[in-house]
């Protein structure tokens, strides 16, 4: 496992799986093709961006390069770092054939694969010195419970209202707001917005 300052873009779920396994850093999909047209998601990327600096990681292949493009358009050059992984053909163990262009894609390679692209990104690797975390910064369940922003029947609302003041999308489960807030805020940050909105 390889700790990293950036959030990790990845194209879709499976890829995002694999390196969940690899990577010790916050991961969010691009669902393909549809970053194009979810500009909630695209200003997700963009804040993260700006707050941590993001490492994208796409297929090999045409269609990951097209995605790739799209991103460094919305996002300022000096925020990101660039992951590629080598082109190898082959097929990934749950599909039926191989892709178009027979590629493996992010979720086919080896983790030695991936951490080795990872290390030539210039993506800024975390030693357990680094550890933030360990601080007990970091935004819970518990802490959501608390707030009221689940277990009662308000809370999708009062989750409503946070995700649309920080601009973020609101159509994001509870689980991935955690996740997303986590990148953005620190806890107390978290229990002073909640308390002056709501």
């Amino acid at each position: 496992m390889i700790r990293i300052r950036e959030a990790v873009i990845v194209e879709g779920k499976y890829d995002k799986i694999k390196l969940s396994g690899v990577v010790d850093a916050p991961i969010i999909e691009t669902n393909g093709f549809r970053i194009f047209k979810d500009k909630e998601k695209q200003r997700l990327i963009r804040k993260v961006a700006e707050k941590r600096g993001i490492l994208i990681i796409t297929d090999s292949d045409s269609a990951g390069f097209v995605i790739r493009n799209f991103l460094k358009g919305i996002i300022k050059e000096d925020l990101i770092r660039q992951c590629y992984i080598p082109q190898l053909k082959g097929k990934e163990s749950r599909k039926d054939k191989p892709s178009k262009e027979g590629y493996l894609g992010v979720e086919g390679v080896s983790d030695d694969i991936i951490i080795s692209a990872i290390g030539k990104s210039g993506a800024e690797i975390l030693g357990e010195e680094n550890q933030s975390k360990a601080t007990g910064n970091e935004i819970t369940k518990s802490d959501f419970f608390d707030l009221g922003l689940t277990g009662k029947s308000y809370s999708k609302d009062k989750r409503e209202k946070i995700l649309k003041y920080l601009g973020l999308p609101t159509y994001l489960s509870a689980n991935a707001m955690i996740s997303s807030l986590n990148i953005l805020l620190t806890k107390k940050e978290l229990f002073e917005l909640t308390e002056k909105l709501i």
